[in-house]
């Protein structure tokens, strides 16, 4: 079975509007050494995460793990986040999307554009949208407490 691939087209406004960029799964040995590498830098780092980390669901997990790569090194980092660019070619015309080429500098103008291919890179090989597990986790914190924290329940909360 081949790698996934998928490909991306820049909605947002800004000088990368309507650029589309392929997205291409790293080989399992390649993957599984950079998870190792940062999941070993996250560990010297000492993140500061729960006891209670395992019962966080995919979006909780997906939440500490951000948080735990920002306390990485930037020495560490770098090249990690380096190498998440190695899964990503250039679409010079997005109607003939079967022809890629390897990003140049100019390829990419924004910086948003950046952050979001990082995450598209992610969810490819994660098999979720980390944004998307983001949102849910965010739907149901706002669900718990307008539905558990009323003023009846703490009463801090009634108006004054």
């Amino acid at each position: 079975m081949a790698r996934k691939t998928k490909i991306v087209t820049i909605q947002s406004e800004g000088r990368d509007k309507g650029r589309a960029y392929q997205l291409t799964e790293m080989p399992a040995t390649q993957a599984e050494d950079w998870a190792s590498r940062a999941l070993f830098a996250i560990g010297k780092s000492n993140p500061d995460l729960p006891d209670n980390v395992t019962s966080a669901g995919m979006a909780g997990v997906a939440a500490l793990g951000i948080r735990a790569l920002a306390s990485i090194p930037w020495a560490e980092a770098e090249p990690l986040l380096a190498e998440m660019f190695t899964c990503i070619q250039y679409v010079p015309d997005p109607s003939r999307p079967s022809i890629v080429r390897p990003l140049i500098e100019d390829d990419i103008e924004e910086v948003a554009t950046r952050v979001m291919l990082r995450a598209e890179v992610a969810s490819l090989h994660l098999g979720f949208s980390i944004a998307a597990e983001l949102s849910k986790l965010g739907a149901a914190l706002k669900k718990f407490i307008d539905t558990r924290l009323t003023p009846t329940s703490h009463p801090g909360l009634a108006p004054s």
